[in-house]
């Protein structure tokens, strides 16, 4: 789905935003590096607060290539992304066949798919295969819906499918590229079903 920047929820993150673009330079590195040590470990939700507080600081640091300038030091697990050397916190999507993992600060891929670790591929493939056709409900067309009889029971079916499958994201594959990254942010929400974050029980 298409970002729109004029959409109310996206002008609402723009204020979220400013807090970080007061921050001088100094205090920004600081943030981020000292907030990398706090997510270390763990699996998070893209939905997460921390999450999303940390992402739009990561972006405006972007901007002002701030890792470049080596102003803070961050934990020493973490490696540098080859995308745009802030380190690595890769996000594991539904778009991970296309995509490989997305970084959090640029935004682009992080880790191709055929650079990630060959012990996660198989499940990982799996997983990103069962769900293509599933989100692919919501993209129909009209000769496919009709084909169908009832597209409104196809579309419930497929969205509590996608529930499932992000909680198995979330539960079960997420969780094992910790034993390859320090930390790793999944997706917890498919706005093209209309599933929420709070849709996806772990």
């Amino acid at each position: 789905m298409a970002i729109d920047p004029e959409s109310p929820l996206d002008k609402l993150w723009q204020e979220y935003g400013r807090v970080f673009h007061d921050f001088d330079d100094l205090t920004l590195a600081r943030w981020l590096a000292q907030t990398l040590g706090q997510l270390k470990g763990r699996a998070w939700r893209l939905s997460h607060p921390l999450l999303g507080a940390y992402r739009l600081a990561a972006q405006i640091a972007h901007d002002r290539q701030i890792w470049l300038q080596r102003l803070a030091t961050p934990p020493p697990a973490y490696t540098e992304a080859a995308c745009c050397r802030a380190p690595l916190l890769p996000l594991l999507t539904r778009d991970v066949l296309e995509s490989g993992l997305v970084c959090q600060h640029c935004s682009a891929t992080a880790v191709p798919l055929e650079e990630i670790p060959a012990e996660l591929q198989s499940s990982l493939k799996s997983w990103a295969e069962e769900y293509a056709p599933v989100h692919a409900v919501a993209h129909w067309e009209d000769r496919q819906r009709k084909s169908v009889g009832d597209y409104d029971r196809a579309y419930e079916n497929a969205a509590r499918e996608t529930e499932r499958l992000l909680a198995q994201a979330g539960a079960q594959i997420a969780p094992k590229f910790l034993d390859f990254y320090p930390a790793i942010v999944w997706e917890d929400q498919d706005e093209c079903m209309e599933v929420r974050p709070e849709d996806i029980p772990l």
